[in-house]
């Protein structure tokens, strides 16, 4: 009794080892699926790509903003670093609630400013005074529209209240020919990548959970029995049913007679 419950118990406790070349062996016996998922998912992944999600189109526009620091005709280091400084309060500007509400009625678009905002970015290029703005839309058009009206509407903003000298424009907004986004490549990349790590995944964990016996050693191992004698069969051998004595091709014969 004692006996039972102790084998029991460090039946309980044994704790799963993994041979890693086996495991090994196992995914590679099954490469066909896993690369097979990867094709599949990344068909699906360049599929809802194309269809489920809308191609947005970004338009960008640069302007240049001076600002004078003393009585001087000319551009001072003084005035450069001041300039530069003061580049990330332009930025914040460009976000502003009546920048924005000013785009909207010019424009007569049909959205809020805080969706306004989520389409606007700037940049600002590092030891410069040249702020970068992009606005992304599903319109190409409308994306360079709004560009050119929010370059605008900071500028005049920028010479009122940080009472700049000057913004000039660098470049107007362009009219963008290809989507910035979504990005098919990525896309299927990543997909392909998942399909990959699912297939995989799921191979392992079938090989993990499988305990049946396959070999001498499972039968010394989980039944604590010795192996007296194997017997190897050869693939592809037929295997023959006696029936009384007879073979089924036998019988078969005696039958039609």
């Amino acid at each position: 009794m004692n006996q039972e419950k102790v084998t029991s118990r460090d039946f309980e406790n044994e704790e799963i080892t993994i041979d890693l070349t086996e495991l090994f062996m196992a995914l590679w016996s099954k490469i066909h699926l896993i690369i097979l998922a990867g094709i599949l998912m990344a068909f699906v992944a360049f599929a809802g790509t194309k269809l489920l999600i809308t191609p947005m189109y970004t338009s960008t526009t640069s302007m240049y903003v001076l600002t004078r620091t003393g009585d001087s005709s000319g551009v001072t280091y003084n005035d450069l670093q001041t300039g530069t400084q003061l580049t990330q309060d332009y930025m914040e500007l460009v976000k502003s609630r009546p920048v924005l509400e000013q785009v909207i009625a010019v424009l007569n678009l049909d959205m809020t400013t805080a969706e306004l905002s989520e389409s606007i970015a700037t940049e600002n290029a590092a030891n410069t005074r040249i702020l970068t703005v992009g606005v992304e839309n599903e319109d190409p058009k409308m994306a360079k529209e709004i560009a050119d009206a929010l370059r605008e509407s900071v500028s005049i903003k920028i010479t009122e209240i940080m009472e700049a000298d000057a913004v000039n424009t660098i470049e107007e907004a362009n009219l963008p020919t290809a989507p910035s986004s979504p990005n098919v490549m990525r896309n299927i990349a990543i997909g392909a990548l998942l399909g990959i790590l699912i297939a995989a995944g799921i191979i392992i964990l079938i090989f993990i959970l499988d305990d049946t016996i396959k070999t001498p050693d499972d039968v010394e191992h989980y039944l604590g029995l010795n192996v007296l004698t194997s017997i190897p069969i050869a693939e592809g051998a037929q295997k023959t049913k006696k029936v009384k004595g007879l073979s089924s091709k036998k019988l078969q014969k005696q039958m039609k007679r």
